[in-house]
């Protein structure tokens, strides 16, 4: 028997993942609260997940590989009144408050949670959220999370069981950094292509770019954020991070082309956000999946 707060483990021969119950570890109104990774151990040895920051109540509570729907397009934020709800896929439906412009990092009043199923095994666990009509929007997203050797995939099925179109987006924010060491010139991450950095160059000075890898100047002092330009779907890993003292690395791997990369971190995290758009009709489903690699 378990306590409902344990975490679920799947297990390989390789790898340790270790899973929290929807609504423990996290309960916040910014990322989906289904299939939350909260750490990968790789042969006993290499740990890989890390807490958004270690500060009490700083941040926005997100830790290991998380995702979140809706960043910058929630689904019936416009068209719902102060006080009337609007759905946040993973959580539930949200109270919208008294601004014009939806706030993703700001908490918001659950008006009601999604009922969410959970069944497992030694080497994978499934989350069913069943769709709650608000005002036509309505979704059933399930979740399946498998691991075998030293890989962990991470697939998504999103239905539309509304009456009205859902057009939002999703991204997974892969809060990583291995073992304990500082991010800084010890890390290199690699791309499929060169990189070109599209926004938000002042906020990514501590990053050094050389063809198809960023570096780190040094250990940043602040949170660094940049968008990456000419994305595109490749056969390769989307990313892949090496710690190279130790060897430690995972890489990303997806089936649909993104929309968007974005980097963010600080001096012990790495999130490399890699974004899928969603558009479906009434009736409409649609699937996508990502893969991620550890190695050392």
């Amino acid at each position: 028997m378990h306590c409902d707060a344990d975490p679920i483990v799947l297990c390989s021969e390789q790898l340790k993942v270790e899973i929290a119950r929807p609504g423990t570890i996290y309960a916040g109104t910014r990322f989906d609260w289904t299939g939350l990774v909260t750490q990968v151990t790789l042969d006993g040895k290499h740990r890989y997940c890390v807490p958004e920051d270690y500060g009490a109540w700083q941040g926005t509570g997100g830790s290991g590989l998380c995702n979140e729907f809706g960043i910058d397009r929630p689904i019936g934020y416009d068209d719902a009144r102060p006080g009337e709800p609007f759905p946040k896929l993973g959580i539930g439906l949200l109270t919208r408050p008294d601004w014009p412009d939806y706030r993703f990092g700001t908490p918001h009043a659950i008006a009601q949670r999604f009922p969410v199923h959970v069944t497992a095994q030694e080497d994978a666990a499934v989350f069913t959220v069943d769709p709650l009509d608000c005002r036509g929007y309505a979704a059933r997203l399930v979740k399946t999370l498998t691991i075998a050797g030293a890989q962990l995939e991470i697939a998504y099925q999103l239905e539309n069981t509304g009456s009205r179109p859902i057009r939002t987006n999703e991204y997974g924010h892969n809060f990583v950094g291995f073992d304990g060491h500082a991010v800084g010139p010890a890390y290199v991450l690699s791309f499929p292509r060169p990189v070109v950095l599209d926004t938000e160059p002042a906020r990514a000075t501590i990053l050094t770019v050389r063809d198809h890898q960023i570096g780190w100047g040094g250990i940043p002092a602040e949170p660094f954020y940049c968008r990456l330009g000419g994305v595109a779907r490749s056969a390769s890993p989307q990313w892949d991070l090496l710690h190279q003292p130790s060897g430690a690395a995972m890489s990303e791997s997806v089936n649909f082309a993104p929309s968007r990369v974005a980097i963010w971190g600080t001096s012990h995290v790495v999130s490399v956000e890699v974004f899928v758009e969603i558009d479906l009709a009434p009736g409409q489903a649609m699937t996508w999946t990502r893969r991620y690699a550890f190695r050392s």
